[in-house]
């Protein structure tokens, strides 16, 4: 009996331990962000930031889908360009994708 509840009680306290760390980090950025420069070099770099992110998250997916991944990104870049339309680029890009493999058998 003490045993499940000194396992339920350092599961709680992992879980809040790891909320607390969360709320410091972004509570950390809220409190750093007022004091850092708004225009000039840094605002351009702050700007282009989440593109960055983004494009690093992306691009490993892209490189481990091999010629399908691609073909896919390259038409999904250009159907949300074309039409604005972001959920019908990512519908066009996940059906290439998709009968890219099933046409060539690759899982």
């Amino acid at each position: 009996m003490t045993l499940a509840i000194s396992t339920d009680l350092s599961i709680v306290l992992a879980i809040g331990g790891a909320a607390l760390a969360t709320y410091s980090l972004r509570l950390g950025g809220l409190l750093l962000a007022e004091r850092l420069p708004k225009n000039g070099g840094f605002k351009r770099f702050m700007e282009t930031l989440p593109g960055t992110i983004l494009l690093a998250l992306v691009a490993p997916g892209i490189f481990s889908a091999g010629i399908h991944g691609g073909v896919a990104a390259l038409a999904t870049a250009l159907c949300a360009w074309k039409t604005k339309n972001l959920l019908l680029a990512m519908i066009v890009g996940m059906g290439i994708v998709a009968a890219g493999r099933l046409l060539t058998g690759y899982p």
